[in-house]
């Protein structure tokens, strides 16, 4: 992990949701190498514990939370075991969200058969699941407006705080196949938005972040075939990306601790940074 600045994060306390995974542990390293005192939650309390052992190795102070963030009861329990350890929450990252191929048709385009109902080995958009839609919504919606209430309070009682989402280039133009995710993060975009608006006398500033396309567990098999060769829709990225290459998880930390830092952003709130190697400003000629 290459930290491209420090900023002073000490006696701050940082929570990062879906904190076992391969960008946001590294986000949660990132803080704790800057002083902050890291809450990674997860579902999976395995992943967040080891994320958590792996910034203690290096000297930094963190605990893994199990943390379901669409179960208020969960939530609550989170932040009480963050206070009851760490102190109250400074920093709310909200990185937990996902797709799922209920909510993913099979092909880029409907094809005259395809609506026909003559091909039935396909997911079309006729054939979409409600309950896929749903999951894939609240997942990545529901999954930052709940964590943000849980966590926050604490920061609008003492008016500071720093709140980043997650949200996703396909918030800027909506990519084939994935509508249920890409209108999810759509609404995480907006929702970062009106946020920063509600919280503006408060103290808490509110902006998010947009990856373009990295790398990670959820998507590797989409994107790359087993012996590390790129699949179609792994080309068509990298062709339709102008730096021509996936991002790594070192390329969101600028951005981070540009945000974070009341120093640097301090009048900087109500944003969404696309850090995507101007996947979204290419139009594809």
């Amino acid at each position: 992990m290459n930290v491209p600045f420090q900023i002073n994060l000490k006696d701050k306390v940082a929570v990062v949701t879906g904190g076992g995974g391969v960008l946001c542990s590294t986000m949660a390293k990132t803080l704790a190498t800057c002083g902050a005192r890291v809450a990674v939650a997860d579902l999976k309390k395995e992943a967040a514990e080891a994320a958590a052992a792996r910034i203690r190795a290096e000297g930094g102070i963190a605990i893994g939370v199990a943390c379901n963030v669409l179960e208020k009861a969960s939530l609550d329990a989170a932040n009480d075991a963050v206070k009851k350890e760490l102190g109250p929450v400074d920093i709310l990252i909200n990185g937990a969200g996902g797709n799922h191929p209920k909510g993913t048709t099979s092909l880029e385009y409907l094809r005259p058969e395809d609506a026909a109902g003559a091909t039935k080995d396909l997911v079309t958009f006729y054939d979409l699941d409600p309950k896929g839609i749903e999951f894939v919504f609240n997942l990545n919606f529901l999954g930052t407006l709940l964590p943000t209430q849980a966590f926050t309070r604490e920061m609008a009682v003492k008016k500071h705080g720093v709140i980043i989402n997650i949200s996703s280039m396909n918030s800027f133009r909506p990519l084939t196949k994935i509508p249920a995710y890409s209108g999810a993060k759509a609404a995480v975009s907006n929702f970062t938005q009106w946020l920063a608006v509600h919280f503006s006398r408060v103290g808490i500033r509110v902006n998010a972040i947009a990856p373009g396309f990295f790398i990670t567990d959820q998507n590797r098999a989409l994107l790359t075939k087993p012996d590390g060769s790129l699949t179609p829709r792994g080309n068509t990225i990298i062709s339709h990306t102008p730096m021509g290459k996936f991002g790594a998880p070192d390329d969101l930390l600028g951005a981070l601790l540009w945000l974070v830092s009341d120093d640097a952003a301090g009048f900087v709130t109500g944003t969404v940074i696309p850090v995507d190697g101007g996947f979204a400003a290419f139009s594809g000629v």
